[in-house]
């Protein structure tokens, strides 16, 4: 049986009208027929629509009503909605179709229908301040509509023009050319619309598209009666576009009013794009403020930010086109630093999913000069399509940031934590015990047992109080909290059992709860007096401020361009860590040399009773015991940070042995240059291939669904987590959570 198919009749650039009983009619626009049946795919009829109107497909929303139901409108969001529709008109043969951008269809007053449609005019006369609600809009291009945004239940609209229409004509003055006439050609359509448009806003006068496709565009004056008109087509045999006819002349008052031009993302992106460039920090509030100043138009803080996207895609390039080129983009990094780990996966309909890059310089440096240490920590990503970036980083033997591998997914999740491990074990491979730090939460107490083997895992102290405070909230003064904190940390740092008992014991003098918590939080994991790996003392997983401000820079880039500048940074980084090392004098890095200093500057005062064998004792304020043939002593300093004691000084003064000799290998700077000694290698052609490189790739890679949320986003955060929020305390009840206004117990 032959797949059912309908007429499709798709409109576009009218409006919605609505009767006294709520039904809607479709009025004005333009209509293009298309036939589509159960197997079209709603991609390629986006692609014919957005052909047909001349218009973007990406910010497009398309609509249809039900048989018998003119009142709510059905939107078509993938490929069962539209089979649906299929299904649903198939036997009436033709189906309405209306056309619109996202924003127009998100907008819906009073569960009205956008009445702005997908093609409005890039810009709009307007006498009074203010523009009825109703009034209708034309633009060449979905996707550089801006939002109609309300103030007092009005459009926003430009400032008048008696107060400063002459600064404004000045601002626009250099504009007054870029249409001259007949024969006048541009290398593109997109080009020819963007001079049309600063055009009007330099003479003053609305237009409106009569013909607008991929081969001509017809222009007339939106004023009723003007002649003002032009037409420009493609050149024969060229990809030129030139003007071939054109009235100049205006009869209506259009020239010579100056106020109020409804602005594009696109015409103000491009107005903005030189100086972000520049000033990359471009805050919307100042493009706001500058458009206002220089053109005479007005722009709320949205309008403003969504321009900035569209100027710093324009810059950087597509979102989109970056994960196309995910396959060229790995193999290139394998390509250009051999040794490396570059790979990514789909979802079943080819979304992005995950990517892992791990540099060769980086592998090797980590097995080469690395403590076994490696930190497991997210950040939030603040592009477009939103996402995580997981990273393992190292630490050298100068205390200083080693990322090791990072990879970019769609959430956090303990599937996407597995993945990471995974990849992770591939590309050091390593038979070193290694000691991770990071959180105990999202699988990954699991993931590293089951992937790393007699690995050691210490959770993170920050993650561990932040959990703390979220379990016991509420149960407890700022101040109690403060010393709960102090405590809790004193029994993670404490060496000796001892010392952790006293810290706890406190603990249990503020709260049995919060004793009972630290119980059962398994001490194992995170207190030194019981943890049997090696962390030299680093107790979090967020370690490295420097690597989360090379992040902070780039999260807002597209996907390869963002690992391409984490690249450049961590280049740089291994490239000026090689040339200052290189000038050092000492056996030890200057962090560890004056860590050793600092503990020989205790030793005076100490006493050291002589033995023949190895073992020693050391009386000072406590009597402790060192063994130096297994590097030990009783303060567990020595063990807890790879460096000699003060014990262990003193007795190295006394027999004459150098505290050098009993340092560790991974202090030493002779290990420190095998840290550095690989580089990492540029990686040319990232977001502009060459037709035949980037015609290899056969994987297609398409953004992820999720898009970024609403909101200002959420950034890493730094600061300690002793510093704890205080909460409301009633003056009346002594309650928490409260203050004396809202007190239940004393009405």
């Amino acid at each position: 049986m032959a797949a059912k198919k309908v007429i499709a009749i798709c409109q576009s650039g009218g409006e919605f009208v609505a009767d006294r009983d709520g039904a809607l009619t479709y009025t004005g626009g333009e209509a293009y027929a298309i036939d589509i049946d159960q197997e079209t795919r709603l991609d390629d009829f986006r692609a014919e629509v957005a052909e047909m109107f001349g218009c973007g497909a990406e910010a497009m929303a398309i609509k249809y009503f039900l048989p018998g139901n003119k009142k709510t409108l059905i939107t078509i969001s993938k490929d069962k909605d539209l089979q649906r529709m299929v299904s649903f008109l198939g036997d009436s043969g033709t189906v309405d179709v209306f056309v619109m951008s996202e924003d127009d269809a998100a907008r819906n007053l009073s569960n009205m229908p956008a009445s702005r449609s997908s093609r409005t005019t890039v810009s709009e006369q307007v006498v009074p301040l203010v523009v009825p609600i109703d009034a209708a809009y034309d633009t060449t291009n979905t996707s550089d509509r801006l939002d109609l945004d309300l103030c007092d239940g009005h459009p926003l609209c430009s400032i008048p023009a008696s107060s400063s229409d002459e600064k404004h004509r000045r601002a626009a003055m250099q504009w007054e050319n870029t249409i001259t006439g007949v024969d006048q050609r541009f290398n593109s359509f997109s080009e020819f619309r963007e001079a049309l448009h600063k055009y009007s806003i330099a003479h003053g006068f609305a237009y409106r598209y009569k013909k607008n496709d991929s081969h001509r565009v017809s222009v007339k004056c939106k004023s009723e009666g003007c002649p003002w008109r032009i037409y420009a087509s493609r050149l024969a045999t060229t990809q030129l576009v030139c003007i071939k006819k054109m009235n100049a002349e205006h009869t209506c008052e259009g020239a010579i009013v100056k106020a109020g031009y409804r602005a594009t993302r696109g015409w103000v992106g491009s107005i903005i794009k030189e100086k972000l460039k520049v000033s990359p920090n471009y805050r919307p509030k100042d493009i706001a403020d500058d458009i206002r100043r220089e053109y005479g138009i007005q722009l709320n803080y949205s309008q403003a930010w969504r321009a900035k996207e569209i100027a710093r895609e324009q810059l950087q390039g597509s979102y989109k086109e970056a994960y196309k080129l995910l396959p060229f983009f790995c193999d290139k990094i394998k390509e250009t630093n051999p040794g490396s780990f570059a790979t990514f996966t789909t979802k079943e309909d080819s979304s992005f999913h995950r990517l892992f890059v791990s540099f060769h310089a980086l592998i090797s440096g980590f097995q080469q000069g690395c403590r076994p240490l490696l930190f497991l920590d997210s950040t939030v990503l603040n592009s477009k399509y939103q996402g995580m970036l997981l990273s393992a980083t190292s630490i050298d033997g100068d205390d200083g940031i080693f990322p090791v591998a990072i990879a970019v997914v769609d959430d956090e999740t303990e599937d996407n934590w597995h993945w990471f491990l995974q990849e992770l074990k591939s590309a050091i491979s390593t038979s070193q015990q290694i000691t991770f730090v990071a959180d105990f939460q999202n699988g990954l107490k699991k993931s590293l047992a089951e992937i790393f083997d007699n690995c050691y895992h210490s959770y993170c102290l920050r993650h561990l109080i932040e959990k703390l405070n979220k379990d016991l909230k509420g149960q407890f003064s700022h101040e109690a909290r403060r010393f709960m904190i102090n405590d809790f940390y004193a029994a993670a740092h404490a060496p000796r059992l001892d010392g952790f008992q006293r810290a706890v014991e406190n603990i249990r003098g503020i709260s049995p709860d919060a004793y009972d918590w630290v119980v059962q939080s398994e001490p194992e994991h995170w207190a030194n007096a019981f943890f049997a790996g090696a962390r030299y003392n680093q107790m979090t997983s967020n370690f490295g401020q420097e690597f989360y401000s090379w992040v902070s820079e780039a999260h807002e880039l597209p996907i390869t361009q963002m690992i391409d500048t984490l690249r450049g940074r961590m280049m740089e980084s291994i490239y000026a860590r090689r040339v200052e090392s290189s000038q050092w004098g000492s056996k030890l890095t200057p962090s560890m040399e004056e860590k050793l200093q600092m503990e020989a500057s205790l030793t005076h005062s100490l006493e050291v009773l002589l033995t023949e064998g190895s073992v020693f004792e050391v009386r000072g304020d406590s009597v402790d015991i060192v063994d130096i043939d297994h590097w030990d002593c009783s303060c567990k300093g020595w063990q807890l940070t790879g460096l000699p004691c003060c014990h262990a000084i003193a007795v190295f003064n006394c027999i004459e042995r150098s505290p050098y000799d009993y340092c560790s290998r991974y202090f030493m700077a002779e290990t420190y240059h095998l840290t550095y000694a690989e580089s990492i290698n540029p990686v040319p052609n990232v977001d502009k291939p060459s037709l035949s490189e980037s015609a290899e790739a056969v994987v297609t890679v398409t953004p992820p669904p999720t898009k970024r949320p609403p909101g200002r986003p959420k950034m890493k955060q730094f600061e300690s987590v002793d510093l704890v929020k205080r909460q409301l305390q009633c003056s009346k009840c002594k309650g928490l959570g409260h203050n004396k206004k809202t007190c239940r117990a004393f009405p």
